[in-house]
């Protein structure tokens, strides 16, 4: 009897993996595919292939990233200390997904150094949406590595072909990032409390943008999500959390 069960365990621990493999290659097949968009539009802001690719490896956070060429695109070099802060300020909330991860981790200097590099938004939310530690450092590493190699890819090709392409706005290569963080968002809007959270930041960060320097508009936005989640305004409408597997 011990063997059967053993057998269905094992039967359902693998159906979980290859699970977390689809949704993980999904999300990073589905994210690398905007970053032709942001290798069209930095070589059209004055950045040359291999600056474009080199921002792609080091900085690696999409939202930043765009943040970087939009401010530097406007102001050239003279704006480039603003370029710079702009996407400092957008890549906070990756110290937060660090703290988040630190368990799931685990120790060890290289592959902290590792983890660092692909902590993103994709990958930290395919890792906590995993019901065991296993399933969450597998969906973690997953996502994490594919985004990042499927992104520096995109990214070499999108910086290739911006001369044949032309003006990005042609194509809508500008809003290809806005839309994909869009497509990433929709499916979680499932209760009162997430809609009301993201309408609410939607409208301070829109509100505040003509009057504060690029990046600025977005973490105040996310002060939103933070009282909500604090005060659990609108959550009494939410699912029950879901039992936590043991590893």
């Amino acid at each position: 009897m011990r063997s059967v069960d053993r057998t269905v365990d094992e039967v359902d621990d693998g159906a979980a993996a290859r699970e977390v493999w689809r949704e993980g290659l999904g999300v990073a097949i589905a994210t690398s595919a905007y970053g032709i968009s942001f290798g069209a539009l930095a070589v059209a802001s004055g950045l040359d292939v291999w600056q474009t690719c080199v921002l792609s490896l080091l900085m690696f956070t999409g939202g930043s990233q765009f943040a970087f060429i939009g401010v530097f695109g406007a102001g050239g070099i003279a704006a480039l200390p603003s370029a710079i802060a702009s996407a400092a300020l957008l890549g906070v909330r990756n110290v937060a997904y660090g703290m988040r991860m630190s368990s799931i981790i685990g120790d060890g200097f290289w592959r902290r150094a590792a983890a660092a590099q692909v902590t993103i938004d994709e990958s930290t939310a395919v890792a906590i949406s995993q019901g065991s530690t296993r399933l969450r450092r597998l969906g973690f590493w997953i996502t994490g590595l594919g985004v990042f190699i499927g992104w520096n890819l995109t990214t070499l090709a999108g910086a290739l072909l911006g001369d044949v392409l032309g003006d990005p706005k042609t194509w809508g290569l500008d809003a290809a990032a806005a839309a994909a963080f869009l497509a990433l968002l929709w499916p979680r809007l499932k209760q009162r409390q997430a809609v009301a959270v993201g309408v609410a930041a939607a409208v301070v960060a829109a509100s505040l943008t003509p009057f504060l320097m690029p990046g600025l508009p977005v973490l105040v936005a996310a002060l939103v999500a933070i009282l909500v989640g604090w005060f659990n305004w609108l959550g009494r409408d939410d699912a029950p959390p879901v039992k936590e597997v043991s590893p």
